[in-house]
């Protein structure tokens, strides 16, 4: 019995290196709604984990080894793209959905990750669907666009994957903010 306590305990005793997808500089795009809520992200249950899925192979999942995610990856998606695109939108007050302090939204950003890993060319690769849309259903466009980013990664280090994520996740904010001010500026309704 103590035996497998002790093996137990030696399997917990190694902590992983925990990563974050981190906020990247763009282009400011002045012009569009006062107020823009991002919705958090909807991510494929095989990604929505706690370790990093490093790559989607040969039929399986290869993990990075004792790396992993420092909060949920629908929410750290959804924090780093708000930040990206209140940067990009200087006009606009962007917050993510279920903040605290929040207002009356005029634009919405919506995002499914169907793959956030490297490809089997050992490239970053964010894909999945964009959508932008305003606050009054039937009213003015709903943008939605297929997602495809990629970005060339120099080796296989779990650093290099999140800075290459992180890449692409600011590629994301750049498009969802060229959407967001393609929408029709409608007055704020109480």
């Amino acid at each position: 019995m103590l035996g497998v306590m002790g093996t137990a305990l030696t399997a917990c005793g190694s902590d992983p290196t925990l990563y974050s997808v981190a906020a990247v500089p763009g282009a400011a795009q002045p012009g569009g709604p006062v107020t823009v809520e991002v919705r958090t992200p909807v991510v494929t249950a095989s990604l929505d984990r706690d370790e990093i899925v490093r790559q989607d192979k040969d039929y399986k999942l290869e993990i990075a080894k004792g790396n992993a995610w420092s909060e949920p990856i629908g929410d750290m998606i959804g924090r780093v793209l708000t930040h990206d695109l209140a940067q990009r939108l200087p006009g606009s007050t962007v917050f993510a959905q279920n903040d605290a302090v929040s207002t009356k939204a005029q634009a919405f950003v919506e995002v499914t990750i169907t793959a956030f890993n490297a490809d089997q060319q050992g490239n970053a690769l964010l894909t999945g669907s964009l959508s932008v849309h305003g606050d009054k259903p039937g009213i003015g466009p709903n943008l939605t666009v297929p997602v495809q980013l990629q970005a060339h990664l120099d080796n296989k280090r779990a650093n290099t994957l999140v800075a290459g994520l992180s890449t692409l996740t600011g590629q994301l904010a750049d498009l969802a903010a060229q959407k967001i001010r393609a929408l029709p500026v409608l007055p704020i309704t109480p």
